[in-house]
């Protein structure tokens, strides 16, 4: 294969971001998107050169020139298409969730491996560069033993769009834990290098988007559903293997002083760091306090910092994939878990 040749499932904001990392990379081309907005279909295919547009995923996937799919629809539909476009022996890059449970991720491993195809959950935290320096700086153990860390992405009024798929259940399996929660923790296990857990306890909250507070207004996708059903918060104490506590909060709406808070804060016994916002602190040799701004000069494992690129260079044998199904499942096994303990009130051990 010298050329990737690409079908989008899914029409709406994020898959139009993707659009243009896919173009970006010179051996690669989208050739056909289907969206059941035929409209969204077609005003995305204009604006990636000769793509054909279908209301309907099977007939896309139904093309010979289509090699690898994107997926970017309502969660609930991610095993689903994920698994027909592996049987239809396409190549697959999935929008985050993986899935809705670890059952309906399991199935669609079970596919993968079945047909011989690339199967990708398209975690972009992983690709920015100040997370790849702060996996090398651990792995170097500049860190020393890291025994705490804090993984947060918080907004003070960003529901996407109250009335669509988003804050439906049944559409989306869950609401800001599987919208942003998901990125922090995988950029942060991914970081540490730790997808062993052990138990988590967590909590989940409906605060404002019940009352039709905090919407955003993300994305393309129509208000066609009543009430509120999801979390607009959620908070999580994962503990695992080898002394490791993690600290994971997500919050669509929350009264905080800025409009938004993301970051990756790791605690470790020679110093702290602090992912986003690229600080190393420590104690120098008379034991003063050093806040290093800046992390230490070096080299980028993935330089481009795209997950499209990433994974058409997988597939062209250009690069060794860094995001593997069993660490994707790892990811949904913990949301899992952090749900039912949110349900029952009880700590839930792996």
């Amino acid at each position: 294969m010298s050329e990737v040749r690409f079908g989008l499932i899914g029409a709406g904001g994020i898959a139009e971001y993707t659009a243009r990392e896919i173009r970006s990379h010179a051996d690669a081309r989208i050739v056909a998107i289907a969206d059941p907005s035929l409209e969204r279909a077609h005003a995305l295919a204009r604006r990636c050169g000769e793509a054909i547009a279908f209301g309907d995923p099977a007939a896309l996937l139904e093309r010979d020139d289509v090699d690898a799919v994107y997926i970017a629809v309502p969660n609930r539909l991610h095993a689903e298409l994920a698994i027909s476009a592996l049987e239809h022996g396409k190549h697959v890059l999935l929008e985050k969730p993986f899935a809705t449970s670890v059952a309906e991720a399991e199935l669609t491993i079970a596919a993968a491996r079945r047909n011989g195809r690339l199967l990708m959950v398209g975690m972009n935290q992983r690709f920015d560069a100040n997370v790849q320096r702060a996996r090398a700086l651990h792995a170097e153990g500049r860190l020393g033993e890291v025994y705490h860390a804090k993984a947060f992405w918080r907004r003070r009024s960003g529901i996407p769009r109250i009335g669509s798929w988003f804050t439906s259940k049944a559409e989306s399996g869950g609401g800001a834990l599987l919208d942003i929660g998901v990125h922090m923790l995988d950029a942060a296990l991914f970081i540490l290098d730790n997808f062993r857990p052990v138990s988590v306890s967590g909590a989940t909250f409906a605060r404002f988007g019940n009352r039709g507070l905090g919407d955003g207004s993300w994305g393309r996708s129509e208000r066609r559903f009543e009430g509120f059903d999801v979390e607009d918060f959620a908070t999580a104490l994962i503990r695992m293997e080898g002394g490791l506590v993690i600290a994971l909060d997500a919050a669509w709406a929350l009264h905080q002083p800025a409009t938004e808070a993301r970051g990756i804060e790791l605690f470790g016994d020679n110093a702290g760091l602090s992912v986003f916002e690229n600080h190393l602190y420590r104690r120098d040799a008379d034991q003063s306090f050093v806040n290093a701004q800046g992390l230490p000069a070096g080299p980028v494992a993935l330089p481009h910092c795209n997950r499209a690129h990433h994974f058409v260079n997988v597939l062209l044998e250009r690069e060794v994939a860094i995001v593997d199904s069993a660490q994707a499942l790892c990811v949904q096994r913990i949301l899992d878990g952090i749900y039912l303990s949110a349900r029952t009130g009880r700590e839930v051990c792996f």
